[in-house]
């Protein structure tokens, strides 16, 4: 039965007119209740599309459905740029999530099995005889019902030793023995108070007293003394008075108040770290840790793996009452997930010590848990994250959603979710403002016949084998010996030098533990000097750069200009003219953070926030300054007919030709064309970039500066967010910093990427404690070949073995 455009029963959404971002004018028809997946190079427009049009429109109905006091105590999004959206159900978003969660969030937490498993504890529990019934919130360690009071329900406590303070007693006090104590001139200050109190600054460490060693490093005193400092020759330094602090003291006070990240994290190095004495590590009080269920207390249920929960609560489904009603429904939400591939996460597992794909599925479940209906789910590259093997799971929960009657808009990347979709909406051709057109929207097949795609080429590949790189000649190796951490026991590896290293396995494997946390860290520590054990090879490292898909900045005020460095040269081009030096302007003229230079109505941002009440907040331009972000005076000044806020209006590409004269803009330029960043504006605001954006501005940040000495660089998956085609141009700066004398390890999922590495080390064989060791390791082709390799087929399939 046919019905009319937009009709009730209409089984499309139909947009048209959308404008949001770059978007021009899009007028496009989406098919309901099916998989519809948005692809196009970064920066084409998808995302405009799917989340910044239609799934902002449905937010913005359901607001207005909302009584107008409770719209008031809600954040809500602007009504998006669009003429007009037919055919729209109701929709619930799953974003990437990439600002870091806090220790006190679990995958209890992100699933809210927690919840369950404490009205388990409260209503059914066994309870001490004589002990009254406590509610769940006593069960949580992240309430003050329910922490432990000692450790505040972290289960861990911080604390410095003698040891970690002096880690080589041998020194004398004047040679450094205390290595926790600052550098400079601060250090020596410390130096000098404890020898005006009569402390022998020259005796090793191990001859001072007992006491006096104690006294120095963990008083709480904090003695003022006037102190004589030695003279130089060159300059008069008069006696003052010098407080002391002990270092136990200045280690905690800097690791608690200090706003400088270097100077917390080389305090952090001489912490000590250790279950809780009072609690054991369990994080609660006394009188929660009393109640058990089949005989465990709540923290041993916790820690216990998804599937070995689920067998242990399987008897007390039986019957009726609270318990049986209660894990009945844990035990059918511990299903989804143990089906998903995460039954061997525990549900106090921290969420910061998950992997992206991990983080992605349990997001999934909780929603296909929820048994809605006619929703439409727009998914921002669920496939990230995810090893090709895990992309099986990920598939059967979307086709899990749809059977349920819902509709999945999904932009991705992934080629597996790509050739599985019903539709496909191809935004282009390129990014920015070269992008947000609609090319091609319908069924996959179509896609084959659309010449100008970016994406087709890589759906529909010609069939002709990759030309076979020749693996590069390591010029040395760094060993790592016996690591142990999280699912790592014992581990050996061998990171060969001089070459592009990949470092592959399923999600949960220990690929990011090895590398984001253990080789960071060890090389870390020993390009600062500390003491490092069971590493081979580090001297043949300089400098270590770890390169992330972190923002760059949490403000409008931070953008691609200022954190390049691009941003000073060009200041300092406007300060240089005529007209700036006759007016005694200098460089921080040019500054929008600067009162001199700066629209003061606006400070500088450019807009001005306008309060509805109970509509959706919105900004509006700058009544003084129309947006430009400065005052009148500096907008006169101008370099070649434009005034500094039309230089930064624009783009990299257009600004390279502007620029070319001045050296250090156009070798910033250049680097950001080099990774695909020639669409970004100059100024554009730090929180309007994707984190693939921000990773490559980083990256290109790197690509500028001059190079000293051997430099390691760590990328945790860097092609997240790419499309394929912007892949291929990340592997070229990549293969150019190994070209270059340095050393590149990425840990991925993109067998492309594994396919082009020298050498690649395989994790495995499974996720959590079914993982941590390394399958495989060799070139590329004989990884491909290895029999106990989950990784192998793919990327014998990669390499068209």
């Amino acid at each position: 039965m046919t019905t009319p455009e937009g009709g009730a029963h209409d089984p499309y959404v139909r947009v048209r007119g959308a404008r949001e971002h770059n978007l021009r004018a899009v007028d496009v028809d989406i098919p309901r209740d099916a998989l519809v997946v948005f692809t196009g190079v970064s920066g084409s427009g998808k995302s405009s599309l799917a989340f910044g049009t239609v799934y902002a429109e449905a937010q913005r109905r359901y607001f207005e459905s909302v009584a107008p006091y409770a719209r008031r105590l809600i954040h809500q999004v602007g009504a998006p740029k669009v003429e007009e959206i037919s055919g729209l159900p109701p929709a619930v978003a799953l974003e990437q999530r990439r600002s870091a969660p806090t220790s006190r969030s679990s995958v209890g937490t992100v699933t809210t099995l927690s919840n369950s498993l404490r009205m388990l504890f409260s209503r059914a529990g066994t309870y001490p005889e004589g002990a009254a019934r406590l509610d769940s919130d006593a069960f949580s360690p992240n309430t003050a019902a329910g922490a432990c009071p000692e450790c505040h329900g972290l289960g861990q406590v911080h604390r410095v030793t003698e040891e970690s303070l002096v880690p080589d007693a041998s020194l004398s006090i004047r040679d450094g023995a205390i290595a926790a104590w600052p550098g400079a001139w601060q250090g020596k200050n410390l130096r000098d108070i404890l020898g005006a109190l009569g402390h022998d600054l020259d005796r090793p460490w191990r001859d001072l007293p007992r006491a006096d060693r104690d006294w120095i490093l963990f008083t709480d005193e904090q003695p003022v003394v006037t102190v004589h400092p030695v003279r130089d020759a060159d300059r008069i330094q008069r006696p003052y008075k010098g407080t002391y602090m002990s270092a136990r003291r200045y280690v905690l006070h800097t690791v608690a108040d200090s706003k400088s990240t270097a100077l917390r994290a080389r305090a952090e190095r001489h912490l000590v770290s250790g279950p809780c004495p009072v609690c054991a590590g369990r994080r609660l009080r006394p009188e929660a840790l009393a109640v058990t269920f089949a005989g465990r207390d709540i923290s041993a249920l916790a820690a216990l793996p998804l599937a070995d929960l689920a067998r242990t609560l399987r008897p007390a489904c039986e019957g009726d009452g609270a318990a049986a009603t209660l894990a009945t429904d844990l035990v059918a939400r511990v299903e989804v997930l143990t089906e998903l591939g995460l039954g061997y996460l525990g549900t106090d597992r921290p969420t910061p010590t998950l992997s992206a794909g991990e983080l992605q599925r349990l997001r999934l479940a909780t929603q296909l848990r929820s048994g809605l209906f006619g929703v439409v789910y727009v998914l921002d590259e669920p496939s990230a994250g995810l090893h090709p093997a895990d992309s099986a799971a990920l598939l059967t929960v979307l086709d899990r959603l749809k059977a349920a009657g819902n509709s999945l808009f999904v932009v991705e990347h992934h080629l597996d979710v790509v050739r599985r979709a019903d539709w496909i909406v191809d935004v282009g051709p390129r990014a920015g403002e070269h992008g947000g057109r609609i090319l091609y929207s319908g069924p996959v097949a179509g896609l084959a016949d659309v010449p100008g795609s970016a994406t087709r080429p890589y759906v529909f590949p010609d069939g002709a084998a990759p030309v076979a790189r020749t693996p590069r000649e390591p010029s040395g190796a760094l060993r790592l010996r016996g690591i142990t951490r999280h699912n790592l026991r014992g581990l050996d590896v061998e990171f060969p030098l001089g070459v592009f290293t990949a470092v592959t396995g399923v999600s949960g494997s220990g690929k990011s533990t090895l590398v984001g946390q253990v080789l960071a860290e060890t090389v870390t520590a020993h390009l600062a000097g500390d003491p490092v054990t069971g590493a081979e090879g580090l001297d043949a490292v300089h400098r270590l750069v770890t390169v992330d898909q972190k923002p760059i900045g949490r403000t409008p005020r931070s953008n691609l200009a200022t954190y390049t460095g691009l941003f000073d040269a060009v200041r300092k081009v406007f300060a240089a003219t005529d007209d700036a030096r006759a007016r005694g302007y200098t460089v921080g003229r040019f500054s929008f953070n600067v009162t001199a230079g700066r629209c003061e109505v606006c400070q500088g941002e450019g807009f001005v926030a306008v309060e509805l009440l109970f509509l959706p907040g919105t900004y509006a331009p700058c009544a003084a300054c129309r947006g430009a972000r400065y005052n009148p005076e500096t907008l006169e000044i101008t370099y070649r007919g434009a005034n500094i806020a039309e230089v930064l209006d624009l783009t990299v590409d257009a600004a390279a030709g502007f620029l070319a004269d001045v050296p250090a803009a156009a070798r910033s330029l250049r680097t950001l064309q080099d990774v695909g960043l020639g669409y970004l504006r100059l100024g554009q605001p730090a929180t309007e970039l994707s984190g693939g954006e921000a990773q490559r501005i980083k990256l290109a940040t790197e690509l500028q500066r001059t190079r000293r000495g051997h430099t390691l660089y760590v990328l945790d998956e860097p092609t997240t967010g790419l499309h394929p085609a912007d892949t291929e141009l990340l592997l070229r700066q990549l293969h150019g910093l190994v070209d270059a004398g340095n050393s590149v390890v990425v840990v991925e999922h993109d067998m492309a990427v594994a396919a082009s590495a020298d050498h690649v080390i395989d994790l495995g064989p499974g996720g959590g404690d079914a993982g941590g060791r390394v399958v495989a390791a060799g070139t590329p082709h004989a990884v491909a070949r290895a029999a106990d390799s989950v990784t192998a087929p793919y990327l014998k399939a990669a390499l068209r073995l």
